[in-house]
């Protein structure tokens, strides 16, 4: 019985060696921005954009306030202007991402992975990122501005990043 049992795993691995499956992607029923891709100024106030990704790309005066972007991905980003008032980023990753002159303000950052990201000239006036994980320059940055409490969650925001 061995004998045939081992015969029959070598002719699958054989077979498998010499005709390989293809490899194919997870499906995701998100949607991928990525470089390239004319996204300026355009309004996604108040949209459902779970899980959305947007890839090495420019978004300038972008308007997501009171979007949700729940599990949403910023890598390599420029986001000049954008307005994130009141979005849920919750569970969201910003990574090499680059926020400049943006408004957070009464956002949901909790769990939010955004590391190696920049945050200069943003408005954090009631934004939760309670367990949110931030480079410590970056914290120290905006714990300086840091005040409020997020209207959805009541949580203070110079709480949530751990501001002394």
């Amino acid at each position: 019985m061995k004998y045939w049992q081992i015969l029959a795993i070598l002719v699958l691995a054989v077979v498998l060696f010499v005709f390989p499956l293809s490899a194919q992607a997870a499906s995701s029923s998100s949607i991928t921005r990525s470089a390239g891709e004319k996204l300026q100024g355009q309004d996604f106030s108040g949209q459902s954009l779970i899980g959305v990704e947007y890839t090495n790309i420019k978004l300038q005066n972008m308007n997501f306030s009171n979007s949700d972007l729940r599990g949403g991905v910023f890598k390599g980003t420029l986001l000049e202007g954008v307005n994130l008032h009141g979005v849920d980023f919750s569970q969201g990753i910003a990574y090499l991402a680059k926020f400049n002159n943006a408004d957070f303000s009464d956002a949901i950052l909790t769990d939010a992975m955004m590391l190696r990201s920049v945050f200069d000239n943003v408005d954090v006036t009631g934004a939760d990122f309670t367990n949110a994980i931030l480079d410590g320059v970056e914290i120290k940055k905006l714990c300086l501005k840091a005040s409020g409490v997020n209207s959805k969650t009541a949580v203070d925001t110079r709480e949530s990043l751990g501001c002394r």
